[in-house]
């Protein structure tokens, strides 16, 4: 009897689309049920990079009032330094008011009693004049890129990605030294949300460039829901879309999925630490639905690496002897 109710019931999932053939009932639950999971610590080592992340942030509400106490929670006992935005950052009006609602006063603790900085990319629902607004340190600009210790953050505007940013982000990779490329923007590369899914023009667009020039992890919002990849062309690919903003059930569950979670809002923390990308992801009442630590990828070699591996120098390498 209890094997008909179960096949029944899968069944009907199946047909409502939370599942699917060949997928099993334990991964469904386990992407679906919020179940808390023994957590990965942080290690809180010296010198190490900690930040926040949230995304779809701006909805201005009670919501968003709690995920931003949550986070200054966190930060008693991870005093992170700074925070990345996903875009959606202000939703809706963009008058004083709204900056004031949707951004200035969630995260007043953090901005002003903790010298915390926010560093926004810009989503679908967000207006350029952000670019301006000096709390999102931005410095005018739709795309840009700041370090800090070993890691290089590049800061894309996935609403428009035109052949000058293109041409910028291949400069920025090609010329990057840091050991950590982190990558973040809007629209997911790859995304099991059944609203939006992935942006596969995009995807074509920038992630040869992401391959070809090392970059580690990607960070994305626009679905509002979290979810972690599995890696992809060895690429670490995050969606956080929900510290604001949430679809309940709005995931598909697929073979790209590593963990997903759409039953309440989110934001991560995050630790870069010699080889290491230690991370936490925690829901609005403080529970952890996500950790993990992730080693750093090998870096592309180069066409002269892989031409010294092989004892052939190019004729056109410039020879030590040549400086001299």
């Amino acid at each position: 009897m209890r094997v008909m109710t179960r096949i029944r019931l899968w069944a009907f999932l199946t047909l409502l689309g939370l599942v699917t053939l060949g997928q099993s009932w334990s991964r469904s639950l386990t992407i679906h049920d919020g179940a808390a999971k023994p957590a990965a610590a942080l290690p809180l080592k010296p010198g190490s990079v900690r930040f926040a992340v949230i995304g779809d942030s701006g909805s201005g509400d009670s919501y968003q009032n709690q995920v931003a106490q949550q986070m200054v929670r966190a930060r008693a006992r991870f005093p992170f330094d700074f925070v990345v935005m996903l875009g959606d950052n202000i939703n809706g009006g963009h008058s004083a008011r709204d900056f004031s609602v949707r951004f200035e006063q969630p995260y007043d603790t953090l901005l002003n009693a903790a010298g915390v900085k926010f560093y926004a990319s810009l989503g679908n629902h967000d207006d350029p004049i952000e670019c301006f607004y000096k709390p999102f340190n931005m410095g005018g600009q739709r795309y840009y890129a700041f370090t800090k210790g070993n890691v290089r953050f590049i800061v894309l505007d996935s609403n428009y990605m035109d052949p000058p940013q293109l041409e910028w982000l291949q400069k920025e990779l090609s010329s990057g030294t840091s050991p950590w490329k982190i990558a973040y923007f809007h629209h997911p590369l790859y995304s099991d949300g059944k609203f939006h899914g992935p942006d596969v023009d995009l995807r074509a667009r920038i992630e040869p460039l992401f391959e070809k020039y090392g970059v580690n992890v990607v960070l994305s919002g626009h679905e509002h829901v979290y979810e972690r990849i599995q890696p992809q062309h060895g690429i670490y690919y995050f969606i956080l879309g929900n510290a604001g903003e949430l679809r309940v059930h709005n995931l598909r569950p697929s073979s790209a999925m590593a963990v997903g979670y759409d039953e309440d809002r989110c934001f991560m923390l995050a630790e870069v630490t010699g080889d290491e990308f230690h991370f936490q992801t925690i829901r609005r009442t403080g529970q952890i639905v996500d950790s993990g630590v992730l080693g750093r990828q090998q870096k592309p070699a180069t066409a002269n690496e892989q031409l010294k591996s092989l004892n052939v120098v190019p004729s056109y390498a410039v020879q030590e002897s040549e400086l001299q």
